[in-house]
């Protein structure tokens, strides 16, 4: 590793650059604050959403303008109690404009004071990255954050490599925002892709001393693909069940008769991936693992007008005709809805000066229409509560000793020259989290995922990390692990503790109502689980929730 490095002072260091962290990071150079944003991504890589086609709007005008409505409907449509006076920030933080992110277009049939508009995932990237270079807001591309610098409980900075060169990153700064996804990518089926959201910032938080909240809830899609390997996991959109297609098992069998016989494939998301998942474990699957999704029974000239973009989608894949050939899907893992635990007013995290937002964070996630209104409001308030953070420090904060450590362990890790490989690991790890920690769950199965986990960890000590001119994708993959191992622990633990059955997890070994307001796990390296209960909850989240079919998924 070359031993040239890169230093840096910024007042504010967020480190992400999808949609919530350059939202953050222009809200503090719009105060006028220093800001640096360090990522993984190529500079101009947009953000990938499985949800690119949801539709934006301001919450008030669609919830008739009240906070406490939104945090309602947020619980109901997330499947977790809401953070309350975060939430309820939320309609109002959405609501005020930035310049260059204009919606397009109305849908039809909406009156003007409920019309909501278009701006898809791709379109709010490109409109941040415009407004992001108009306040000439430096990014420093191909960047690893290994880890975070503490001293005393307090963040003053971030440790990194440089992807391309394996030069060495130390930035200074009063407060960082993490802003860089989930951990979705720590089971076998996901919709994120390749190297994103294998628990990093779950793990940079939890080393520094920070909390994670409920890591054991993710929200899986009933539908995602199996091949070709480049797109295993994309979510086909709900449309294509909503348009009367079928699921089969390798019998033949429609078996849904068996889990919501009135409704069929209409039934609940997670009714629907329940079920799918239960017939893959059970041995009425298809070879590769999956379920069929079938069309053919259906007219070809109604598929081809209803479904478009699958059809012509599904040629360029898998070269296959969905009018005539069924598509094998299995559930796959699309959005984290635990992560770090953090305050709802401003976002702020155990350790003083660390914030998290977006996908890395614990709490109700939209995946529907209102996904982008919160990416831009919870931008904003941490954006804001960082720059506010940084007028009350006096002066620089250092430890030597500290930025010492994270050289140490970058150099450690460079000399590792095991046997063991960290990518065979990290499937390892998705294999035992696919088949202890999926749609179903129990309690043999999250022990014996368990003492697999500890296996795995302890192969780590055997690992090889090779430096050649491929680059440093090794030790890529090497951290990737380590925070995969961490997001998987405090997943199977917190998982075993939960008492009550949700929506979004589902214990075959326990049954009951689920809870109008559960409690929250809430997990630290050095405490293990711990449960907690919930403040008072806004009016509106002890409605019955709606027991109906979940809205369309990403249209593809």
């Amino acid at each position: 590793m070359s031993s040239l490095g890169h230093q840096l002072t910024t007042s504010v260091l967020v480190v992400g650059s999808g949609a919530s962290g350059l939202r953050a990071a222009i809200e503090v150079a719009e105060a006028g604050v220093a800001v640096v944003v360090v990522t993984q991504r190529a500079r101009e890589d947009a953000t990938a959403s499985a949800w690119d086609d949801a539709e934006w709007a301001p919450a008030p005008a669609r919830l008739g303008g009240t906070g406490e409505r939104h945090s309602a409907d947020t619980s109901r449509q997330s499947r977790l109690p809401a953070a309350l006076p975060g939430e309820r920030m939320t309609p109002r933080a959405a609501a005020q404009p930035i310049d260059g992110v204009e919606p397009r277009g109305r849908r039809p049939g909406r009156t003007d004071s409920t019309s909501a508009t278009r701006l898809t995932g791709p379109d709010l990237h490109r409109a941040l990255r415009v407004r992001g270079r108009q306040l000439a807001i430096p990014v420093l591309p191909r960047v690893y954050v290994t880890r975070l610098l503490v001293d005393n409980g307090t963040v003053f900075g971030a440790y990194g490599f440089g992807l391309v060169d394996g030069s060495r990153y130390l930035v200074h700064a009063d407060a960082v925002i993490l802003a860089a996804g989930g951990h979705t990518r720590i089971w076998r089926h996901t919709s994120s892709r390749r190297h994103e959201n294998t628990g990093g910032p779950l793990r940079l938080a939890a080393e520094a001393g920070a909390r994670l909240r409920d890591p054991d809830l993710v929200r899986f899609h009933p539908f995602g693909l199996i091949e070709p390997y480049h797109a295993a996991g994309m979510p086909i959109s709900d449309s294509a069940r909503h348009a009367g297609g079928v699921l089969l098992n390798n019998l033949g069998e429609r078996f849904m008769t068996r889990y919501d016989p009135e409704r069929m494939e209409l039934s609940a998301q997670e009714t629907v991936t329940r079920a799918s998942y239960t017939e893959i474990q059970e041995g009425r699957g298809s070879r590769s693992g999956g379920v069929w999704l079938d069309l053919s029974h259906l007219p070809g000239d109604t598929v081809m007008a209803r479904l478009p973009r699958l059809h012509r989608m599904l040629r360029e894949l898998q070269m296959l005709d969905i009018t005539r050939d069924p598509v094998e899907v299995v559930p796959t893992a699309c959005t984290s809805l635990g992560g770090i635990w953090v305050e709802a007013e401003d976002h702020s995290t155990d350790v003083d000066g660390l914030f998290a937002i977006g996908e890395a964070v614990g709490g109700p996630h939209r995946p529907e229409e209102d996904s982008h209104s919160e990416v831009l409001a919870h931008g904003r308030i941490a954006g804001r509560a960082a720059v506010e953070y940084s007028a009350t420090r006096t002066g620089p904060r250092h430890s030597p000793a500290a930025t010492r450590a994270a050289e140490a362990d970058v150099l450690r890790l460079v000399a590792a020259d095991g046997d063991r490989n960290a990518r065979a690991l990290q499937r390892a790890v998705r294999r035992l989290m696919t088949a202890h920690a999926g749609a179903v769950r129990d309690e043999a199965g999250l022990v014996a995922g368990l003492a697999a986990l500890d296996e795995i960890e302890a192969w780590t000590a055997d690992i090889g990390v090779h430096i050649d001119i491929g680059g440093f994708s090794d030790l890529v993959h090497a951290y990737d692990l380590r925070s995969a191992l961490l997001a998987a622990r405090a997943s199977l633990q917190c998982a075993r503790e939960r008492l009550g059955p949700q929506d979004c997890h589902h214990r075959s070994d326990r049954s009951g109502a689920v809870p109008a307001l559960p409690d929250a796990m809430v997990w630290s390296a050095t405490t293990g689980v711990r449960s907690t209960p919930l403040w008072p909850a806004p009016t509106g989240i002890t409605e019955p929730r709606r027991d109906a079919s979940d809205d369309a998924g990403p249209a593809v």
